[in-house]
């Protein structure tokens, strides 16, 4: 099977200027690229006026239990993202033991989303990967064994610190989940049971990492009132274990805190200047989105889903839970501390009974269930099991920018569930990069925005063979008109799929032709990278 692209603009990921040329495609791999005359191929595209890159790699997703559900993953695929990086935020699918298979799936719900469709006795990321490999993947997926898990597995769901064997045994789990595949240790430090680990656990779990030069990815523990002390923990970490550091959509959330973004990228340059391995990852939005169960104070999840669940219906609790929000003392991401209740909006519920709160934002909730928002938050997550998706307005467009431009940046959706009204970055993140920030804005050129989709990324996580339109590489490719490229999702109107983005070959087989799905499933479980 060959497929001959004709007469288009070559960004081969690299970063150097564009040129024009012919890319021939030999089965899965990328056979020749320059003049190519007299060539006959099975199938020609023409890319006259269309720019030809590399497939875009997205940095941070979370279609973890979609690639299950709805294998052909198509708010990606339609956006040109060819390669995802799951198992992000220290939770999602694997390893996942049996007897934890009911509370990991309340916990996972307002993150990945639920569903009883799949086989979830796969228990290790061995299991995962056969399950996705069933499913037949459209996109190519890499995996980063999530340090929730790993605890889960090890020491269950309490808040307490493990004991020497305890830490041996994360260790030793860590080592089974790379020999079978993942690229590194993800931690979401704000999410239970992560929170509740120190600084110690998280070096000796990351030299096991180190070994294999392998990449920590952590949502760090603040991005708003302590981000400084946040950074200073994981750059610390970095140092002791040799770790290389990727710090998760990279920010700083709320106007307290916006007067320390500089601050925050003098620790990156200096910790780069000791020689830590340091990048990050970002998406082009001022707002963040997440499960709501995290505005609630981290004891409130001590224990697991179900442990919440019993402290929502105390009063008491209730009552010690506002106080804490309210309080707003730094010792935690308080989100209702630094985006206020009326810059958080509900997304995603998983009932019908409560499908009303679906855009509305926290005061709103407040107003229509009339009583206090608060009350109606934590009613809420109680119905709803905690099974509730969020999004929250956090930053600034100029510090967005300014994040862009720097050089240890990789692009990311964080994409979370495309059900309800989910962030537009589910569907618009890359063509939004590519029309608003290069052709309107002129933040970026054309060769800096692909490298930062394709190249970066590949390198960052060690992705072989991919990332670059170079002879002998894989062939995910994707051909858009850089003059028409754009994002449609919106935050009112976001399952709407970008302008502009032709088509997408995923190794090398035509997927997206024309702007429209061929149906093609030809994504692979990129074990090590490879």
């Amino acid at each position: 099977m060959t497929i001959l692209i004709k007469n288009t603009t070559i960004a081969d990921g690299s970063g150097q200027p564009l040129r024009q040329g012919d890319v021939l495609i030999r089965d899965d791999k990328i056979e020749k690229i320059g003049r190519l005359e007299n060539v006959v191929a099975d199938t020609m595209l023409d890319g006259t006026g269309l720019v030809t890159a590399p497939g875009f790699i997205d940095a941070h997703s979370h279609s973890d239990l979609q690639i299950l559900t709805e294998p052909k993953v198509m708010p990606k695929i339609m956006q040109g993202i060819t390669t995802e990086i799951l198992g992000q935020d220290g939770i999602s699918m694997a390893p996942l033991p049996e007897q934890y298979i009911s509370p990991w799936r309340k916990n996972l719900s307002g993150l990945d989303g639920e569903s009883d469709e799949i086989n979830w006795h796969f228990e290790t990321t061995e299991g995962y990967f056969k399950e996705i490999e069933k499913a037949g993947p459209g996109v190519n997926v890499c995996y980063l064994a999530p340090h929730g898990n790993i605890r889960m597995e090890a020491m269950g769901l309490q808040n307490k610190k493990p004991t020497a064997g305890e830490l041996q045994k994360m260790c030793d789990i860590m080592r089974r989940e790379m020999d079978a595949g993942a690229i590194g240790l993800s931690s979401g430090l704000i999410y239970m049971p992560c929170a509740y680990s120190e600084i110690d656990e998280l070096v000796e779990i990351c030299r096991v990492v180190a070994e294999r030069d392998g990449i920590f990815v952590v949502h760090q523990r603040s991005e708003s009132d302590t981000v400084l002390q946040s950074m200073d923990e994981i750059l610390e970490i970095g140092r002791r274990s040799g770790v290389r550091v990727h710090f998760s959509h990279f920010k700083v959330c709320g106007k307290d805190n916006w007067g320390k973004i500089e601050t925050a990228l003098e620790k990156l340059d200096q910790a780069i200047a000791d020689g830590i391995r340091v990048s990050y990852d970002q998406y082009p939005y001022v707002a963040g989105s997440t499960m709501l169960g995290v505005v609630l104070p981290p004891w409130a999840h001590d224990g697991g889903t179900n442990e919440l669940l019993e402290r929502l219906r105390d009063v008491k609790l209730r009552e010690k839970m506002i106080e804490d929000i309210k309080k707003n003392d730094g010792t935690w991401d308080n989100f209702i501390g630094f985006a206020g209740l009326e810059n958080i909006y509900i997304t995603n519920v998983k009932t019908q009974a409560n499908s009303d709160a679906v855009g509305k934002n926290l005061l709103k909730l407040g107003e229509m269930r009339g009583k206090d928002p608060y009350n109606a938050v934590l009613d809420l997550l109680l119905e709803e099991e905690n099974a509730v998706s969020m999004f929250d307005y956090y930053g600034l467009e100029e510090h967005i920018q300014l994040l862009m431009k720097r050089p240890e940046v990789c692009v990311c959706t964080d994409g979370l569930l495309s059900k309800g009204k989910p962030h537009p970055r589910v569907y618009g993140t890359f063509p939004r990069i590519l029309g608003k920030y290069v052709r309107e804005d002129q933040c970026l050129t054309l060769e800096e925005a692909i490298y930062k989709m394709t190249a970066k990324p590949a390198q960052t996580f060690s992705i072989q063979n991919r990332g670059l339109l170079k002879e002998g590489h894989w062939a995910d490719v994707v051909m858009f008109d850089a003059d028409k490229v754009i994002d449609k999702a919106t935050f009112w109107e976001p399952v709407q799929y970008s302008a502009g983005i032709e088509n997408v070959i995923v190794n090398g087989q035509i997927t997206v032709q024309n702007g429209r799905h061929t149906e093609a499933r030809n994504g692979r479980v990129l074990r090590n990278g490879i």
